[in-house]
């Protein structure tokens, strides 16, 4: 597979990152991943490998509304939406997988909906 310098350089830093992190039921991961068009997350028990809650700017019930799923307000609607899924699941505490993206911009007006929400990290 052949990818870019700066997708390349996005991935060692992510590998480097899931070094350290490891997400399990008490305190599983809140996982970014930004594309050009949307942004998404997950809450991740790395222990079974199973994705116990999502969300997306690419839910149905905001495709028809929204013409620009893609900025940062979107990004904070989408961390509200994942932290109150995760709260109805009962998870309080997760930790916070960057990803390898700078944790500004999108990830952090994520990241800021999600701790709205009432989630720990």
């Amino acid at each position: 597979m052949r990818m870019d310098k700066k997708k390349l350089a996005r991935f060692k830093r992510h590998k480097r990152i899931r070094k350290k992190i490891f997400g399990t039921l008490e305190v599983p991961r809140l996982c970014v991943y930004r594309s050009n068009t949307s942004i998404y997350a997950q809450i991740i028990d790395d222990s079974e490998g199973k994705t116990l809650v999502a969300a997306s700017s690419n839910e149905k019930n905001w495709r028809n509304g929204q013409k620009n799923r893609k900025n940062v307000e979107m990004a904070r609607k989408v961390g509200l939406l994942i932290g109150q899924r995760a709260l109805k699941k009962g998870i309080q505490k997760v930790v916070f997988d960057r990803a390898g993206y700078s944790f500004h911009g999108r990830v952090k007006a994520l990241a800021d909906g999600a701790r709205e929400a009432g989630l720990k990290f």
